[in-house]
């Protein structure tokens, strides 16, 4: 009688995702245009990789105790696999989100059993800042830690450790580049690390939607914003801790409307049901390949994210009322 093969943890199930050859994007790009399939996990994002690692970090450091609770301050995804994973662990979990986030994300939020805390979108020179509220409240609450995603490295070490090794292996040893948009900054950060330390010269871009200040930071060295995006999870106008030192090599800003082309070809052509960020993170995948292909790589091979799941998003990014109020491009089905 042979064992089971299947996995003696619920918390085993994060990481191993699927890796996709991108048709459409590949052809766009006139090189292998690869895509992680992050929708995978338990909690259909990539953040359940950083909830983890920082979890069990506040385990090992002593600072997580039986019984306790997790608060963080989160546009959603990463919320979401906290109260997964201190569920799976026997913790409670406070969750302090933007109330221009999607009603999925907090209708998920209150199902996983989440207390969850809405706030008013604001600059996170503001008190009132997402971040800001979730960290006064871990202080104000007994027998709580505070996540800290954007300035916790557990977080980046996540992608160190597992996306980058996996990306490494599922990609047969040889990738020329590698390109995410950054909200934490964890997964560019942790992911670049870890694949510059299996081969130094992969190239690491930063994909940056408008509205975020990082573009003209790795450009030209300073921090600042033009224009604006819907994107959510994605964007950044400090360095945090998961930024600092990050390898990167190159930048490129991307369009809502071109994200959101992506989003439309995916799912159209390719069967794939993605958000915004992913179709951002393709489109600067797009502009890596053919960057690397002018350089003479005609071979090359690019992997980005694919963060999560557009059914997440269906009273938004998959609604034609909320489309056209935006000033976006309808998904031709959705017009009909």
């Amino acid at each position: 009688m042979t064992a089971p093969q299947g996995k003696r943890s619920t918390l085993d199930l994060i990481g191993n995702t699927p890796l996709v050859l991108l048709k459409g994007p590949s052809e766009a790009a006139g090189c292998e245009i690869w895509g992680k399939c992050e929708f995978a996990n338990p909690g259909a994002s990539v953040k359940d990789r950083a909830a983890l690692w920082i979890v069990r970090d506040s385990e090992a450091r002593g600072t997580l105790k039986p019984g306790g609770t997790i608060v963080e301050g989160t546009a959603g995804n990463t919320g979401i696999g906290l109260a997964l994973v201190a569920n799976a662990l026997g913790y409670k979990t406070v969750i302090v989100m933007p109330e221009t986030q999607s009603r999925e994300k907090m209708d998920t939020l209150r199902a996983l059993g989440a207390e969850l805390v809405l706030v008013p979108a604001a600059p996170f020179s503001n008190p009132g800042h997402f971040v800001h509220t979730s960290r006064r409240l871990a202080e104000e609450t007994e027998g709580a830690v505070w996540a800290n995603q954007f300035d916790n490295i557990a977080n980046r070490k996540a992608h160190i450790e597992s996306t980058a090794p996996e990306l490494w292996e599922q990609m047969g040893g040889r990738i020329d580049g590698f390109t995410c948009a950054a909200g934490t900054g964890g997964t560019i950060a942790g992911t670049g690390m870890g694949l510059k330390a299996l081969d130094e010269k992969v190239t690491i871009a930063l994909t940056d939607p408008h509205g975020a200040a990082l573009y003209n930071y790795y450009a030209h060295g300073e921090l600042k914003a033009e224009g604006s995006s819907v994107a959510e999870g994605i964007g950044q106008g400090r360095i945090t801790a998961n930024l600092d030192s990050a390898p990167i090599d190159t930048q490129f800003r991307i369009s809502d409307e071109e994200g959101l082309e992506w989003v439309t070809r995916l799912l159209a052509e390719e069967g794939l049901c993605l958000g915004l960020s992913s179709g951002i993170n393709v489109a600067g995948a797009v502009a890596l390949g053919r960057k690397l292909v002018a350089q003479g790589k005609k071979d090359a091979r690019v992997a980005t994210i694919l963060a999560d799941t557009g059914f997440r998003y269906l009273s938004t990014l998959y609604n034609q009322a909320w489309l056209e109020a935006k000033g976006l491009p309808v998904f031709p089905w959705l017009a009909r």
